[in-house]
């Protein structure tokens, strides 16, 4: 079988090549709420929560100017940002609907809920909570039971303050 990673392994972070820093930089800094740690000259930017050194970074260096790449093709599917609450969640929610920023969509998958998006380059994102891995769904032979089921938002907006 190969090895195994253990169980602390865990993604460090997403770097992202992007058509305009500035505008990547605000969606997400300016909505998603993360923070510039690092800015690494006109090119790049790392971005992160909590003080970490970076969940994200951005660069330029090879996509200034550049477009999506066309439907259809490989690549990035989309990169999810764990918010530590449902509450959490419910703010940032908020703050994309206040700025009128589009949403492709929201689940709940029974182990989290989780709301779809797209960055100003097309990179899809996913902004989600988890649930307490108690109340996570599971089969008749204790095997995780995840669907997709249609996320109420507006309960969820309703939990922001």
């Amino acid at each position: 079988m190969g090895y195994t990673a253990p169980a602390g392994t865990r993604i460090g972070h997403v770097h992202l090549k992007v058509a305009d820093l500035e505008r990547a930089i605000g969606f997400y800094s300016g909505l998603l709420g993360l923070e510039v740690t690092q800015r690494y000259g006109k090119g790049a930017a790392f971005l992160s929560a909590g003080g970490y050194h970076h969940h994200i970074g951005l660069n330029t260096w090879e996509s200034r100017g550049g477009t999506p790449p066309p439907p259809g093709h490989t690549g990035l599917y989309h990169t999810a940002i764990l918010y530590p609450s449902r509450q959490d969640l419910a703010r940032v929610l908020r703050t994309l609907v206040e700025a009128g920023y589009p949403i492709d969509g929201a689940s709940d998958h029974g182990v989290s809920e989780a709301i779809y998006l797209r960055d100003p380059d097309g990179n899809g994102v996913e902004i989600y909570r988890d649930r307490a891995e108690a109340d996570w769904p599971r089969d008749a032979g204790g095997e995780l039971a995840m669907g997709t089921e249609r996320l109420d938002l507006e309960a969820l907006l309703a939990e922001a303050d």
